[in-house]
């Protein structure tokens, strides 16, 4: 059970390219979006269709698989821990909830 901590599982799709950024340090990162969909419907009956909006960050040779695969709109299942994180702009404190990856599923059609 210990595997399951601070574990999250999602299948969406990539909202933008991926952002890829290589540091002095010869580290790669890369970082995206990923849109997960729910559809259900309400009280009333009426269909409604829910986006929620994620956002990941990836590491070392991952992060080269990302940059060399992914582009907005491809279809992928991702697995990971929760990061939270914050920082302070103009004075106010902003926080960022991140999915640090562990592993990474590409779905969908192999491009021609």
């Amino acid at each position: 059970m210990t595997s399951l901590k601070n574990s999250v599982q999602l299948i969406g799709r990539l909202g933008s390219d991926p952002e890829i950024r290589t540091f002095d340090s010869g580290k790669k990162m890369a970082s995206f979006s990923l849109a997960t969909n729910e559809t259900y419907y309400n009280t009333q009956g009426e269909k409604v269709e829910d986006t929620q909006w994620h956002n990941v960050v990836v590491w070392n040779k991952k992060a080269d698989v990302v940059e060399n695969y992914l582009k907005k709109g491809s279809e992928i299942a991702v697995e990971g821990k929760l990061i939270n994180r914050s920082y302070e702009k103009d004075g106010v404190t902003k926080y960022i909830t991140e999915i640090n990856l562990n592993e990474l599923l590409m779905l969908g059609k192999k491009e021609s």
